[in-house]
């Protein structure tokens, strides 16, 4: 695991929030990692790893999850409040261009800032994420999420985690499993093993549109021009094959790559992902036309 600084910064409602952020290349525009409801900054460490020294990562835990503190009111767990908590951040860390990667929650975060401001993304990765979300999906993700899970050992974590998302990665052995169980739990005082999120983000996500934001199209519209990276599961159930091809005909500079025997979401450590990560990045890094 690439080595990091932990940074915090304060919401508008007076949270400490959290960020992992990995040195790189100062010259080019940072990359801004946010990740899925249920998931937190520790999802990105492999493809910090692999990219840090040549860029500036700074993975983010979105409020109520990782070492991000708590909301007092559970209706603030929206898209439109993480943006304004991404906001604080850049603005925190004077970042005026970024390059932004979303898994799922993250990617509609994506949109929603490049709609807000045109012009600051550099680039951005959408990872099996568009401005539909299939209902299939979204039904299997509102069955589980807020659900309490406690284990003693990480083994009986990782057989949980095997039997509810084996259809998502069906290839993945012990060793895939219990790396995820690490990513998705945390053991807590009393030594017990539980999920490293506020269970109450499920109550804004279990009312109808809480798990996306405004019309959406017109958020990712804003990304016409930028160099865009989709990513998408061959088996998602929640980004589909039609609305995948219908954001590459909406962008001028987007490519699709499908990971085969995949569900939602890809981690990005596929190998087939690599190589297109690394070309959206050589179009980002590419010098500015005067």
């Amino acid at each position: 695991m690439a080595a990091y600084e932990n940074r915090y910064w304060w919401s508008k409602d007076g949270l400490r929030l959290h960020a992992r952020d990995y040195a790189g290349d100062e010259t080019r525009p940072p990359i801004l990692c946010m990740p899925g409801l249920t998931r937190n900054a520790r999802d990105f460490d492999a493809l910090a790893a692999r990219l840090a020294g040549r860029w500036r990562v700074i993975a983010i835990d979105f409020r109520g999850r990782g070492e991000s503190a708590y909301a007092k009111d559970p209706m603030s767990y929206v898209p439109l409040t993480y943006v304004q908590d991404v906001e604080a951040l850049l603005a925190e860390l004077g970042i005026a261009r970024f390059v932004a990667f979303g898994t799922s929650l993250g990617g509609i975060v994506t949109m929603l800032l490049a709609g807000f401001e045109p012009g600051r993304i550099a680039g951005a990765l959408l990872n099996d994420i568009g401005p539909e979300i299939d209902a299939t999906g979204l039904a299997r993700i509102r069955s589980y999420v807020g659900r309490a899970g406690v284990f003693p050992t990480w083994m009986h974590a990782a057989r949980c985690v095997s039997e509810t998302q084996g259809d998502v990665y069906p290839d993945w052995q012990i060793e895939d499993w219990l790396a995820m169980a690490k990513r998705l739990y945390r053991l807590n005082s009393s030594g017990r093993i539980v999920l490293d999120y506020d269970l109450k983000i499920a109550e804004p996500f279990r009312v109808v549109g809480g798990e996306a934001g405004p019309a959406m199209w017109p958020a990712l519209a804003a990304l016409r021009d930028v160099p865009t990276l989709i990513v998408r599961g061959g088996r998602s159930d929640l980004l589909s094959a039609a609305v995948a091809d219908r954001m590459v005909a909406a962008l001028d500079k987007a490519e699709l790559v499908t990971v085969p025997g995949v569900g939602h979401a890809p981690t990005l450590s596929e190998a087939v992902v690599q190589e297109p990560i690394d070309r959206l990045l050589a179009r980002v890094a590419e010098p500015v036309e005067s």
